[in-house]
């Protein structure tokens, strides 16, 4: 393999290709993040959409499925952060990822442990942040990501980020082929970490029904809107969220209450943690009220399409690079494409 595709970001994680695959909620199963790992990639499991005392049954099934290291991602402010860390630990999860309200607590006991701490961050100032709270490598994910997003291009947030911090940054948002991964390099990145491009591999989860959606989405089809839960998100504009531009503040409130009730009953999270869990997410993302009420909306609505089978009154999370995607191939097939054409690529650079 070519030199420049061995990067610090493989040696941190041990993995054979700077490729990760992010934990995305309901999609990030065990099944997925073994084979994403088997493939050479590094798989994270998505632990923040699994009640807390289940998340350790579920890093067992991932053990059972690979002999290859892999990640978990939780959200530090939500009821059970600390179940799960210390789930992390007694199994010896290779990395951690996190995004939201990190927990200088939970990252401190995370690394005394050994584990490799991973955030996702959308801005310099986030990722500085990250850096000095012990972060080992950082995820940078620019406007072209999937789900709850900023405003700045991948291209342009990668680069500030890797002149603000000394860890290796993984760049997030717009990328699906081995192009993108050499992109990715020259902006000085040290590998890539794709949600969308895992989430239509045949060994995700999705209903074909949903997955269908995806594959028939045209860049155009893919927007940016704050209307399901009041903060910027990413996703394939279908019946649900056109619906959306319709309705009022109450309609929407009504909306956010039922699905907060959901929430819970599938967290198996107690109200008074739920309303603890707002109120960090309020002060550390500073969010205004209504967002705060709203939180519950997108993982919700992301369960209805990603779960049910129900594209169109369900949420469809989407990077930019949908548009872009045509086939459904295994990860084994779709890392071994990647590294081929990055290192194409690379040699064509060179020449």
């Amino acid at each position: 393999m070519t030199r420049a595709l061995k990067t610090r970001v493989c040696e941190l994680l041990d993995a054979s290709y700077p490729i990760l695959q992010t934990g995305m909620g309901w999609v990030a199963t065990p099944e997925l993040t073994a084979a994403a790992c088997d493939a050479g990639a590094f798989g994270f499991l998505a632990a923040a959409t699994i009640p807390p005392e289940e998340v350790e049954a579920a890093i067992l099934r991932v053990k059972a499925l690979t002999e290859r290291p892999f990640g978990v991602n939780f959200l530090m402010d939500a009821p059970g952060a600390d179940v799960i860390s210390e789930a992390i630990i007694r199994q010896g999860v290779k990395a951690a990822g996190y995004n939201r309200a990190p927990s200088a607590e939970l990252i401190q006991r995370l690394k005394d442990a050994g584990v490799v701490c991973v955030p996702t961050c959308g801005a310099v100032k986030h990722a500085v942040k990250a850096a000095k709270l012990g972060a080992d490598i950082v995820i940078v994910q620019g406007g072209e990501g999937g789900g709850h997003t900023g405003n700045t291009p991948t291209s342009l947030l990668v680069s500030a980020c890797v002149d603000a911090v000394s860890v290796p940054v993984v760049a997030a948002g717009g990328f699906h082929d081995g192009r993108g991964l050499v992109a990715a390099l020259a902006f000085g990145a040290e590998g890539i970490a794709m949600g969308t491009r895992f989430l239509l591999t045949r060994e995700s989860p999705v209903p074909e029904i949903t997955t269908d959606r995806y594959l028939a989405a045209s860049v155009d089809d893919v927007i940016r809107t704050t209307q399901i839960d009041g903060m910027p998100q990413r996703v394939v504009m279908n019946e649900f969220v056109r619906s959306l531009e319709g309705k009022g503040p109450g309609a929407r409130l009504w909306l956010a209450f039922r699905n907060a009730f959901e929430l819970r009953r599938i967290t198996g999270a107690s109200v008074p943690a739920l309303l603890r869990s707002g109120l960090a997410m309020r002060k550390n993302e500073r969010l205004t009220r209504a967002q705060t009420l709203l939180a519950a909306n997108a993982p919700i609505l992301t369960k209805r399409a990603m779960v049910d089978g129900d594209p169109v009154t369900g949420c469809l999370p989407s990077g930019s690079v949908t548009g872009m995607i045509e086939d459904r191939p295994t990860c084994d097939a779709l890392v071994r494409r990647m590294v081929e054409e990055a290192e194409r690529t690379l040699k064509a650079l060179g020449a």
